[in-house]
């Protein structure tokens, strides 16, 4: 199966038709049917590194100040609580807990699939990121990550490369700053090289302002861990920035068409 990373921006492109959910929605007719997805969402970030393993996970709602229709939206894809098994056995010796009924689907998964898989008949987990790791740890959890791709997987990192909400400014529809689209080159530049080091550029001159906080750049990490793991360059999807502060940009691996 391919791997990506989606950009996935305001909680609002689940409603919304613009050009990145429309290309999300033509990137899944695309795709070979999963037999699931696992999700690494930047939205379930806490101190430990855990899969979700209900049958049923919920809808979270991780948000506040958006319309009801958005807290009304259901994303009632199954899980599939066997994965956890699986993803176990991949990443030995690193440790991963089962969770059964805490988390479930939160926006960063259900507001892309809402688009790629409408019809949420393909199983859903989530992987969390463990925000008491360094850089390194995602990297190589990701490469670790890679056999399920070979077992019908389709591994889907979702954050923003940039994500800094304080520097928002609503004027700028469309537009980045500056810094953000140098920043956003930078990661292209080093994911289209095959001897490039995504790592380095937590030493970027814009890395501070680009990333204020981890959370929405680690889910990039994984897919170039796979990306290494594979010895594939990952393609680049989708650019876009929006409110000077945000980047859109997406990237999918091992892409072919059905």
């Amino acid at each position: 199966m391919p791997a990506l990373f989606i950009g996935h921006g305001s909680p609002m492109n689940t409603l919304e038709a613009n050009r990145y959910t429309q290309g999300w929605r033509s990137l899944g007719e695309s795709l070979p049917r999963p037999r699931a997805i696992l999700s690494i969402s930047a939205h379930w970030y806490i101190g430990a590194t855990a899969v979700t393993t209900m049958a049923h996970p919920r809808t979270i709602h991780d948000f506040y100040g958006f319309p009801q229709a958005l807290f009304d939206y259901q994303y009632p894809a199954p899980g599939l609580p066997d994965l956890f098994d699986e993803i176990v056995e991949a990443i030995r010796p690193e440790q991963v807990m089962a969770d059964s009924d805490q988390w479930g689907l939160d926006h960063g998964t259900w507001s892309v699939l809402a688009h790629m898989f409408p019809d949420a008949d393909v199983p859903v987990v989530q992987l969390s990121l463990n925000a008491d790791r360094p850089q390194e740890y995602h990297l190589a959890l990701g490469a670790a990550l890679a056999p399920l791709r070979e077992r019908g997987v389709l591994i889907l990192g979702s954050g923003n490369v940039v994500h800094n909400l304080r520097q928002v400014d609503w004027k700028m529809a469309g537009q980045g700053y500056d810094w953000a689209e140098r920043f956003d080159d930078a990661v292209v530049a080093e994911l289209g090289d095959p001897a490039g080091d995504i790592l380095s550029l937590a030493r970027h001159p814009d890395y501070a302002l680009a990333v204020p906080t981890p959370d929405h750049y680690l889910p990039l990490l994984y897919l170039a861990g796979l990306a290494q793991s594979a010895g594939e360059t990952p393609a680049t999807l989708l650019r876009g920035y929006e409110y000077g502060g945000l980047s859109m940009t997406s990237y999918g691996l091992g892409l072919t068409t059905r």
